[in-house]
């Protein structure tokens, strides 16, 4: 297993926070999912897709020394924190740098950190022991510091962990069995992520049919307005559609490439998960048209 390319476990989707005294409940990290594998002085990382990107982290040099045992895979959460809270554009622009020297200058502007929430192997495998030998086997193998941190969990209290995720702005929590195994390469129902989804009312400004029915969705913000903000493509009924569609005709003004583009009269809800830097609303969801709504009052609340 050491140094090869490993598929992880991957949580299935839930959709409400719970109680039970049979999981354990961890926050949800917003960042890139990264096994460790170390040996002695050596260690590497991948990604879940099997790619090495451990070039890109010179922070594993200082994390490397926070592994007691001499071998081990860990499964963790490449993240950066800003604020004390994990900001997913940052490491997603970690992993697309190439040259040293801006690799360097990124690990003092945007440092990464690995938190721990699994160990695969140290002296052999530990797929198929208890999730929660495995936390105690963590426990002894893992000191914590800036660089790889183990993640705090609670026991049953599910509902009062996702409530702080959200005090805290985070992405939300996931539940895992306290029994349960470690399987390679499979959604596990003993696994299940519950997100923190936003919601927030946005101008339509345009649509595309192709390749799928979208609205592209706008805000106004304190220095700009009518800024495209994201392209809506899940939660429409084919009657929204269909209703849509033969009102916007009437509000059409350019076209270009894809997009057909409407005066900014009509404004609805959406759900989102988060939004990027540059203002880009992550994994959004149409939650209906709001026709008594002002164009004039969608605007982003900072």
């Amino acid at each position: 297993m050491l140094f090869s390319p490993l598929k992880p476990m991957i949580v299935s989707m839930g959709m409400e926070a719970f109680d039970d005294d049979r999981f354990i409940f961890e926050p949800k990290w917003d960042g890139f999912r990264i096994l460790l594998h170390k040996q002695g002085n050596r260690v590497e990382a991948y990604t879940r897709n099997g790619n090495v990107v451990t070039s890109k982290f010179p922070e594993l040099r200082e994390a490397i020394t926070s592994i007691k045992a001499p071998a081990a895979i860990l499964d963790c959460e490449g993240v950066c924190l800003r604020g004390g809270r994990t900001v997913f554009d940052d490491f997603s622009y970690r992993c697309r740098l190439s040259d040293p020297k801006k690799i360097s200058a990124a690990a003092q502007t945007h440092p990464a950190t690995f938190i721990v929430f699994d160990v695969l192997l140290t002296t052999g495998e530990h797929l198929n022991e208890p999730l929660l030998t495995r936390k105690m086997r963590l426990n002894e193998i893992v000191a914590s510091t800036d660089f790889l941190a183990l993640t705090a969990y609670i026991k049953g209290q599910g509902k009062a962990l996702h409530a702080w995720t959200i005090e805290q702005d985070m992405e939300g929590i996931v539940a895992k069995r306290q029994d349960s195994n470690y399987i390679l390469d499979v959604v596990s129902k003993d696994w299940i992520k519950i997100k923190n989804f936003k919601y927030i009312d946005t101008i339509i400004l345009g649509y595309r049919t192709e390749p799928q029915f979208g609205l592209v969705v706008g805000l106004h913000f304190r220095t700009v307005r009518y800024k495209p903000v994201g392209i809506v493509e899940f939660g429409f009924s084919s009657h929204e559609k269909k209703a849509f569609i033969e009102i916007a005709k009437q509000l059409h003004t350019t076209k270009e490439k894809k997009t057909q583009w409407i005066e900014p009269k009509l404004c609805c809800r959406i759900q989102y998960l988060e939004r990027t830097d540059r203002h880009q609303l992550r994994t959004t969801v149409f939650k209906g048209f709001l026709f008594d709504k002002k164009a004039e009052d969608c605007y982003w609340i900072y």
